[in-house]
């Protein structure tokens, strides 16, 4: 195990650098654990093709690891073996579940539910006329494309609603697109979530960015659809 220590040394002693002595410095301020972590993993990487150059170095290098992993010649190091060998998942697992957990801290920022829409989305019309074919139509659009997410009611709670966190809108109920002018829902639906500025976040709508499936005639038609299916009226300037 001898050969293992300069570089154990040599990776320890770089993190305590990174970590307490860096910041330390004046003018300057405390790493991100990422960029730790990158410099770490170059460290590492550089250590592995010095050790790899020569098969007498390699040899010197990857023998011992080998050789614990493999419980060869083990004799009083079998205990540590054992507990690296159980540690090592749980440790990964816990790593992992910590990272994926849904957490009960507040958001980091204030969101905004609808954030402005740039200025020229601003006041536009719809310039398809609300009569019954078009409505019709534009509720066959909703069934093909939005009812999955936004449900066929209308009320948020498609089949996929499920899936995604804030769940998608209710446009049943009289505090959202009731109090949007269509202009907006225009915005929304075409530009999708990609277009949320930086007062939407941190959590991004998960609608699609459905310019580049839909032509702007059937997303108006589906404006039309999804305010007569919910029985609401749009917000207009007067």
């Amino acid at each position: 195990m001898g050969s293992l220590t300069k570089p154990l040394i040599l990776v320890v002693v770089i993190y305590l650098l990174l970590k307490f002595v860096v910041p330390n410095i004046p003018g300057s301020a405390p790493l991100p654990s990422s960029l730790i972590f990158l410099y770490l993993m170059l460290t590492v990487a550089g250590i592995v093709i010095y050790y790899t150059m020569s098969g007498e170095s390699k040899d010197a290098f990857w023998g011992p690891i080998q050789r614990f992993l493999t419980g060869e010649n083990i004799g009083a190091l079998q205990t540590a073996r054992y507990a690296v060998l159980i540690l090592f998942p749980l440790l990964v697992g816990w790593q992992t579940y910590g990272s994926t957990a849904v957490s009960d801290a507040p958001p980091p920022e204030n969101r905004t539910i609808h954030p402005a829409p740039p200025g020229e989305y601003t006041g536009l019309s719809n310039p398809v006329a609300k009569t019954p074919d078009n409505i019709m139509q534009g509720k066959g659009f909703y069934a093909a494309f939005c009812s999955p997410c936004h449900g066929g009611n209308f009320d948020g709670k498609g089949p996929a609603a499920r899936g995604f966190n804030p769940p998608p809108a209710n446009f049943s109920d009289p505090t959202t697109i009731a109090m949007l002018q269509e202009s907006y829902l225009f915005w929304r639906i075409k530009k999708g979530g990609v277009g949320l500025p930086i007062e939407g976040m941190p959590w991004k709508s998960a609608m699609p960015r459905w310019e580049v499936e839909l032509p702007d005639e059937w997303i108006w038609k589906i404006i039309l659809g999804e305010y007569d299916g919910a029985h609401q009226s749009p917000r207009t300037w007067e």
